[in-house]
């Protein structure tokens, strides 16, 4: 037995050993060779019984084996490659439905333009039977758009539904929103304020939620629908519900803490943004105040630090620990 034949078989080829050719190369001379033969030569089929002569072989040409010995091996590829396509046919109509499906219930689309974003939610806030959950980013809202909020939460507080809103702490020196909070309140809702940046999130029975898209927070936003995704969003609102202060007593009366309390938690998130290096106007678009106030809490922490510029502020804050601790908010209700 050939060497070589015997490591074809193990890496899925055949080669033709030097003893093999040697003898291949004598039958085709002498025109028949004598057994016993090389079994590389007879794997390929380059050698036949010889029907004259007992115990003995003749060659058959290499391009006459080959075709002999692909002839199957072709077949069964081609066999092969008729069920790939057929496969790829079945699966192509699959994906046209598969498509159809997921256009109608993608896990995850976008709205883009202020009226589509405006109509989507309206319908989703006004097709909740369970629970209602908001975060509010910024100072006060558009009295225009909280006169329209309020009438369609009034009613979902009348039909049950159970309402959670988090607002940032700036609210609280504002009339018309502190008023509209008053309202929901004695309704049922509960709604309570932070001193540190959220972003905006709507949940509906804590199955669709929205959120700001990434082109624009006000000209695109994110409907989703995945489950998964959904109870992250829902575990950061809770997260931050628990250290949020109620922004109403039991009698549904606004502002429920002292201007101190809520100034000190108001300078405190100020100048955490200024240790994370945000300028001023960055500073009062994420806590919904005015420039002016940023400017104030951030001179007055400088003229008490020494400082002489905003990045020594930044450093001197931090090494005094002015941020080590938060502000007893609740304690204070």
């Amino acid at each position: 037995m050939c060497i070589s034949q015997k490591q074809s078989d193990e890496n899925g080829r055949t080669e033709v050993c030097h003893p093999g050719m040697e003898y291949y190369r004598q039958a085709l001379i002498q025109g028949t060779a004598p057994a016993p033969a090389p079994d590389c030569l007879l794997a390929l089929g380059l050698l036949r019984p010889s029907p004259d002569a007992p115990d003995t072989y003749a060659p058959v040409p290499p391009d006459v084996a080959l075709f002999d010995r692909a002839r199957p091996i072709e077949r069964a590829i081609l066999n092969q490659q008729h069920r790939l396509a057929s496969m790829r046919v079945s699966v192509s109509r699959l994906e046209t439905v598969y498509q159809e499906v997921q256009q109608r219930t993608a896990p995850v689309r976008q709205i883009v333009g202020e009226s589509a974003i405006s109509a989507a939610l309206e319908k989703a806030v006004r097709s909740c039977r369970h629970e209602l959950i908001t975060m509010q980013p910024g100072g006060g809202r558009d009295p225009d758009l909280l006169a329209e909020a309020l009438g369609r939460d009034l009613a979902l507080c009348a039909r049950g539904v159970r309402q959670r809103t988090i607002y940032q702490h700036a609210v609280r020196a504002h009339g018309p929103t502190l008023a509209y909070i008053e309202r929901i309140s004695e309704a049922g809702a509960q709604v309570r304020t932070v001193d540190e940046v959220i972003d905006r999130l709507i949940v509906c029975d804590r199955r669709i939620a929205f959120i700001p898209g990434h082109e624009s927070r006000r000209t695109a936003a994110l409907v989703i629908q995945d489950p998964g995704v959904t109870q992250y969003l829902l575990k950061n609102f809770e997260y931050v519900w628990e250290r949020a202060s109620p922004a109403c007593d039991e009698g549904g009366r606004g502002d429920v803490h002292s201007p101190e309390v809520l100034t000190h938690a108001t300078r405190r998130a100020v100048l955490e943004l200024v240790v994370r290096g945000h300028t001023d106007e960055v500073i009062a678009a994420r806590l919904g105040i005015s420039t002016r106030a940023v400017s104030a809490h951030v001179k007055k922490a400088a003229d008490m630090l020494g400082s002489r510029g905003r990045a020594q502020l930044g450093y001197l804050i931090a090494r005094a620990g002015l941020l080590d601790d938060a502000p007893d908010t609740k304690s204070a209700a």
